[in-house]
This record gives structure tokens, C-alpha cells and sequence, in this order.
């Protein structure tokens, strides 16, 4: 029974994640219905999805000791320390670019602020960083935990992530106009776009 609330857990949980993290970059549309604390509220909600997020990851941890007695292995035909290498091998850059990303956003990684101006540092390369280096970190835990289940579950964050970035850069048009369109076409959403 556990492991069936643990899962139903997993699933709220990731939904709240992403409800709660739409609602967070979208200050500039909001802004024009209730002013400048939108942005403060849009914080909350980063702060909120940051929780559901840290919710998920411990159902991740508790599906290793209750997994789903469902006709998918518990462990990966391998032994044990190929999913460690291959989760090490995926862990590093996707944490280098996540954490480059978060860096160089600075305070506005988590809060929005409204008298923050485009990036730069990596963002001169890639629009979004972070997602990237995040998005395949759920495959490394997974990974890591040995699990299938979890690998493939772990695919559900992507269309998350694209939906987190295409929401995100309509608000950033919003509130940087014409220089964020000219950054769009001139910046790759997830990999660096070739110089003609």
C-alpha cells in the first residue's frame, strides 16, 4: 500500500511542481493586473514549486525501498556500478550547466525582479541553461537509485521543461520587448546556434 501512495504522492507532487513553477515566470503578465508585486509573488510561487520539487526527489529516494509491484524490474539488468558511472557521466555537466545558469542569473534564478536585465555569462550561449542541466539530472537520480521505473517516469519532465521555457520567454517579451526577440533569434533555446 505504501508504494501506491508513495507513487500517488510522486505524481501530485510533480504536478504542483510545474503548476506552481508556470505561475512563477509570468511577473510582467501579471504585473498588469495587480502591479509590481507580482514579482514578489511570482518568488512565492518559485518558492513553492522549489518545495514540491524537494517532495518529488524524496519520492524518487522511497520508490528505491517501496517500488511498484508492476511488470517492470526493480533494478536494471546490469550490475549496479554501470548505473553509478552512467549517472556520474551524466550528472556532471548537467550540473556544471545548471549551476553555471544559476550563477549567472544570480538572485533572479529564484526570485524574479522586475529591474534585473538580460544575462550573461552562459546565457550568451544557451537561453536556458537551467533547464537543461536540470531536465537530465532526473535521469541520473534515477540512475543512481537503479531504477527502471524511474528512468521512465523521469521522461515526463521533459515536455515540462520545454513548457517551463516557452512560458517563460513569452513573459520575458512581455517585459524586455524587442532586445528579447533579437536575443531569441540570435541565442539557441537549449544549444549554442552556429555563427554565420
Amino acid at each position: 500500500m505504501i508504494e501506491w501512495i508513495n507513487f500517488l504522492i510522486l505524481v501530485i507532487s510533480t504536478t504542483l511542481m510545474a503548476f506552481f513553477y508556470i505561475k512563477s515566470v509570468g511577473p510582467a503578465k501579471l504585473e498588469e493586473k495587480i502591479g509590481e508585486i507580482a514579482y514578489k509573488r511570482c518568488g512565492n510561487y518559485r518558492i513553492i514549486a522549489s518545495f514540491f520539487e524537494l517532495i518529488t526527489i524524496i519520492n524518487f529516494i522511497f520508490y528505491f525501498f517501496f517500488p511498484l509491484p508492476i511488470p517492470i524490474p526493480q533494478f536494471f539488468i546490469w550490475d549496479y556500478w554501470i548505473s553509478v558511472v552512467l549517472s556520474i557521466v551524466i550528472l556532471i555537466p548537467c550540473l556544471y550547466i545548471m549551476l553555471k545558469g544559476v550563477k549567472d542569473a544570480g538572485r533572479e534564478a529564484l526570485f524574479p525582479d522586475k529591474k534585473h536585465t538580460l544575462y550573461g555569462g552562459i546565457y550568451e550561449k544557451i537561453r536556458h541553461p537551467q533547464a537543461l542541466g536540470e531536465v537530465f539530472i532526473w535521469w541520473a537520480a534515477a540512475l543512481l537509485l537503479n531504477s527502471p521505473f524511474l528512468f521512465l517516469y523521469s521522461i515526463v519532465w521533459f515536455p515540462i521543461f520545454y513548457w517551463f521555457c516557452k512560458a517563460e520567454e513569452k513573459d520575458l517579451i512581455i517585459r524586455y520587448e524587442k532586445p528579447y526577440i533579437d536575443y531569441i533569434n540570435q541565442t539557441g533555446m537549449f544549444f549554442p546556434k552556429k555563427k554565420r
